[in-house]
């Protein structure tokens, strides 16, 4: 594990990644039901794992912020990732997304919701921009609860690699 904390919930701590970490990656998004809201909907290679670890370490390195590696803080136990990026296709309005994803054996224990609050106030109070977006599968209502309750609001459908979505924004 990084010794660098990002940040730290009641049940949850943000740590940045390891570079032999893209094998706990791919287990994240290893079967249908943790990848079909995400673009490709499909179980993730261990190269597609290597090369978002890569792109994330980039990302941190360029924009001081990424998806960060989630962890309880009880046990240390590897459940998810959580944080910013820029959406790609958006880069040019300076936009940050905020993404999280939760093991499947994790699902139901309000750690969505913990973190993306948290991540939302800690986005803000480092400054990074005056707003964010999130995006979900039309589908994906459990992440839409969650966006909705951490004071997110509807802007807009969108289409991200030729998939519809809804795209919530958050303002400071």
């Amino acid at each position: 594990m990084s010794d660098t904390i990002i940040l730290e919930t009641p049940r949850l701590i943000l740590t940045m990644w390891d570079k032999n970490d893209a094998e706990m990656i791919r287990q994240l998004h290893s079967t249908i039901e943790t990848t079909r809201y995400l673009s490709g909907a499909a179980p993730w290679t261990l190269e597609k794992a290597e090369d978002r670890l890569k792109s994330w370490f980039g990302e941190q390195a360029g924009d001081g912020v990424t998806k960060y590696k989630m962890l309880r803080r009880d046990d240390g136990r590897f459940i998810g990732r959580a944080g910013f990026s820029r959406f790609q296709e958006e880069r040019d309005r300076g936009e940050f997304e905020l993404g999280y994803s939760i093991r499947q054996d994790a699902w139901g224990n309000g750690y969505a919701t913990e973190i993306a609050g948290a991540l939302a106030d800690w986005f803000f109070q480092r400054g990074f921009a005056s707003q964010f977006i999130a995006f979900t599968h039309p589908e994906n209502t459990a992440s839409q609860r969650v966006l909705r309750k951490i004071g997110m609001q509807y802007r807009s459908p969108i289409i991200i690699d030729g998939v519809s979505g809804l795209c919530f924004k958050m303002s400071r």
